[in-house]
C-alpha cells in the first residue's frame, strides 16, 4: 500500500550499499551501516532547503510575537475571531505556520519505509524492493560486534527486524549503547533548538512542547530503542547527529546575516548624519534651533518694497552711541527746532 515510500527509500540505500560494498565488500556490514548513514544524509539534503525556511520562519514569528500576544488577550472570549487575526497577521509578515512543521513531517515517512525495508531482509527471501536474493541474505549475514543488523533486543511486528521474536539479551551490549547516545543526541538537539527561542515569544503551548521534545522524546527512544532493529538505531543516531550539526551551520549564517544588515543600517545612518565640525556646503542656511523664530532677510524686505523695521533707530545709532545711549532735552523743557533748509 506505501510501496510509493519503499522503493524510492529502498533504491536509495541499495546506490549507497552498492557505492561502499565496491569499497569495503558487500558482504561486510560496514557497507550496509555506511549505506544506512548515507541514506539518512541524502534525504536529509534533501530537506535542508524546508529546514533553511523553517529557522526564518520561526525568527518573523518571534518578531511578531508581541502582537500575538495582544491578539490572543484582546480576543481570549472568541476563539474564531481570534484565528482569523492570527491567519491575518501571519499574512501580513509572510510566515506559513505550516512551514515550521514540513521537514519533520517529511521525515515520519522515510522513517516508516526504512523500517519496512529492513523488517523485510527475511533469510529465503528472494527479494526486498530493489534488492535481489544476494543482497538479502548479504544484510542477513552482516553482523557489528558479533551481532546482526537485523536484530532487536526485542522484536515487535511493527518494529520487525529479521532477527527472532521474543528478547534476544545478547544484542544490548550493542543496542544499548546505540540507544543512549541516540537518547542523548536527541536531547541536545532539541536543547539547541530551544535555546534559540525568544523568551518574549514564549506561550504555554511552547512551554509544553519544549518539555516534550527535551525530556519525552529522548527518553522515548531510550525505552522504544529495546524494539528497533541495529540498522533503525544507526538511522536514528545518523539523523540525530546530522540535525545537530545542521542547526550549527544554519544559525551561525543567519546569525551573520542578521549582523550584517543591523551592520549596514547603522552604517547608514551614519553617512546621512553630519560629522563632527563639518563646514556646511556653500549656500547651505544653519538650521534654526528648536523654539527659535526663523530670521528674516533684510534683503528679501528691501525686494519686496518695505523698509526694514527699527531704521529710524539704527540711522541715529551712531549719535546714540556717542551720548552714552541717552538723549539730553534742551533747558526748559522745550525742543530745539531744526535749522529751515533753504
Amino acid at each position: 500500500m506505501l510501496d510509493f515510500i519503499y522503493y524510492p527509500v529502498s533504491f536509495i540505500l541499495w546506490v549507497w550499499h552498492k557505492v561502499f560494498g565496491f569499497v569495503f565488500g558487500e558482504d561486510n556490514a560496514i557497507a550496509w551501516i555506511l549505506g544506512i548513514i548515507f541514506l539518512t544524509f541524502t534525504v536529509r539534503g534533501l530537506l535542508f532547503k524546508p529546514f533553511v525556511n523553517q529557522v526564518r520562519s520561526m525568527r518573523k514569528m518571534q518578531d511578531f510575537a508581541p502582537e500575538v500576544k495582544k491578539i490572543q488577550k484582546k480576543y481570549a472570549n472568541d476563539r474564531q475571531r481570534q484565528a482569523m487575526e492570527m491567519q491575518r497577521l501571519q499574512k501580513e509578515h509572510g510566515v506559513n505556520p505550516l512551514g515550521s512543521c514540513l521537514p519533520m513531517l517529511l521525515q515520519i515517512p522515510v522513517f516508516i519505509g526504512l523500517n519496512w525495508v529492513l523488517r523485510n531482509f527475511r533469510p529465503g527471501a528472494e527479494s526486498n524492493y530493489f534488492f535481489d536474493a544476494e543482497d538479502v541474505a548479504s544484510y542477513v549475514d552482516a553482523q557489528i560486534f558479533g551481532v546482526n543488523l537485523g536484530d532487536a533486543i526485542n522484536h515487535l511486528g511493527m518494529m520487525g527486524g529479521s532477527g527472532e521474536s521474543g528478547w534476544q539479551w545478547d544484542v544490548a551490549p550493542v543496542a544499548v549503547p546505540l540507544m543512549i547516545v541516540a537518547s542523548v543526541a536527541t536531547h541536545f538537539t532539541a536543547r539547541h533548538s530551544v535555546a534559540r527561542q525568544n523568551p518574549a515569544a514564549a506561550t504555554q503551548q511552547t512551554a509544553v512542547m519544549n518539555k516534550l521534545t527535551l525530556w519525552i522524546f529522548p527518553a522515548g527512544v531510550l525505552v522504544f530503542g529495546a524494539f528497533f532493529p541495529i540498522g533503525l538505531l544507526i538511522y536514528w543516531l545518523a539523523n540525530n547527529m546530522w540535525t545537530l550539526g545542521q542547526q550549527r551551520f544554519v544559525y551561525t549564517r543567519i546569525d551573520k546575516e542578521e549582523e550584517a544588515k543591523k551592520e549596514a543600517a547603522k552604517q547608514k545612518r551614519d553617512d546621512l548624519a553630519p560629522k563632527p565640525g563639518q563646514k556646511p556646503r556653500p549656500g547651505q542656511k544653519p538650521a534654526p534651533k528648536a523654539g527659535q523664530p526663523k530670521q528674516q532677510n533684510s534683503s528679501d524686505n528691501t525686494k519686496n518694497g518695505k523698509s526694514p523695521k527699527n531704521s529710524g533707530s539704527s540711522v541715529r545709532g551712531g549719535a546714540w552711541a556717542k551720548n552714552g545711549g541717552n538723549q539730553q532735552k534742551p533747558a526748559g523743557g522745550k525742543k530745539t527746532q531744526g535749522r529751515k533748509r533753504r
